[in-house]
């Protein structure tokens, strides 16, 4: 459930004892918002919303009104729910967690006199199920989008800077054949945003996103929004690693390089049973829980998170059971870094459970 990615190190500080903090990047699997039996193996992605307006002659910004030392106006309309339902198709098909990704383009309302509820009925849902000959129905059901679009002047540097800030709102419900009601429903939000200069406000309007490619890019955009929130993924997040101040810790870094952690591990290992002080203890013990996560033994990782995080409490003299943690945060880099670190590694323990169930269709073939 993990794959460690080497990134480029980055030199961050410069700690006493010629010690310093360098930075990798590792890639770990999160569970989704929603959980689906592992026998719900084929899909479909449907359009459930409504017919979509006429936005081709929208202007979402006229140029000439400033408002205070900017120009700005703000917009709500629906984005393309065919884009979106594409986009989502492709998307969930490239995670590889369902067996079949079918998708029916047709918008299901499109024939509708006048408006009605967006959900579908469970004579529908049986009849799409079968048609199509899938196990569940996601349905775009609504995809609004707000958009807000500021020229402003930017004195000390002679231009004008021209935003475009769209938050997308994708509604989006799961349907069984043999439920009445949807099992899920789910509407996340999420923006996209494009920025651009000019030495006028009309040579900036004219620069702006087009609304067409606006309305576009963002229901593409929409439709790859909720997929994470309904399929497990892949996350990256930086950890951070001690190095320098002896040649054990300068070689165990060398091997992070080559990618041999069991070498890294051992020298990490004795250089924390040799040292006599408190601070050389919690770089090796920061390290070493950097490893076992790695390992994906996140119980051990813990176990030598929290001692790196009391012998940093230790070496710099932090009082115990005095005073808020967040002033104790303040006191110490150190121990702030490795209380996060921490903070981290418990949650990804509390979900481990959650990841397993969810990923049991592969019998952790994964």
């Amino acid at each position: 459930m993990m794959r460690a990615t080497f990134s480029l190190f980055v030199f961050l500080l410069f700690l006493s004892g010629c010690q310093s903090l360098e930075v990798i990047s590792i890639d770990y699997m999160q569970p989704a918002e929603l959980s689906f039996p592992a026998q719900l193996r084929r899909v479909a992605i449907v359009n459930n919303t409504g017919v979509q307006p006429d936005t081709s002659s929208q202007v979402l910004i006229d140029g000439s009104q400033p408002i205070g030392n900017a120009n700005q106006a703000t917009a709500y309309t629906n984005g393309d729910a065919a884009m979106a339902i594409e986009t989502m198709a492709q998307e969930i098909a490239n995670q590889n967690y369902f067996d079949e990704v079918v998708i029916c383009d047709s918008a299901l309302r499109a024939r509708d006199i006048l408006p009605r509820e967006s959900t579908l009925t469970q004579e529908e849902v049986e009849n799409l199920t079968s048609g199509l000959r899938v196990d569940m129905l996601i349905a775009l059901e609504n995809l609004p989008i707000s958009a807000k679009k500021v020229i402003a002047e930017l004195p000390e540097y002679g231009v004008f800077r021209g935003t475009t800030d769209v938050k997308v709102h994708p509604l989006v419900k799961f349907y069984l054949p043999e439920r009445a009601r949807p099992i899920a429903a789910i509407q996340p939000v999420d923006s996209i945003f494009w920025e651009t200069f000019g030495h006028s406000v009309a040579e900036t309007h004219a620069q702006l996103i087009s609304d067409e490619r606006l309305i576009k890019e963002s229901s593409e955009f929409a439709g790859i929004v909720p997929v994470r929130h309904f399929i497990p993924s892949w996350v990256k997040k930086d950890r951070y690693l001690y190095s320098g101040g002896s040649s054990l810790m300068r070689d165990a870094m060398v091997y992070v390089r080559e990618n041999r952690w069991e070498e890294a591990y051992r020298n990490w290992k004795t250089f924390f049973d040799n040292a006599r002080s408190d601070k050389k203890k919690m770089y090796a013990a920061q390290n070493i829980a950097v490893y076992h996560e790695l390992k994906d033994s996140l119980n051990r990782a813990q176990e030598w998170a929290l001692k790196a995080q009391e012998f940093a409490r230790k070496a710099e003299k932090l009082p115990a059971g005095e005073g808020s943690e967040a002033s104790l945060l303040k006191q110490s880099v150190n121990y702030r870094l490795i209380t996060l670190y921490l903070a981290e590694l418990k949650q990804r323990y509390e979900q481990m459970s959650k990841l397993d169930a969810q990923m049991s269709r592969f019998k952790r073939d994964f």
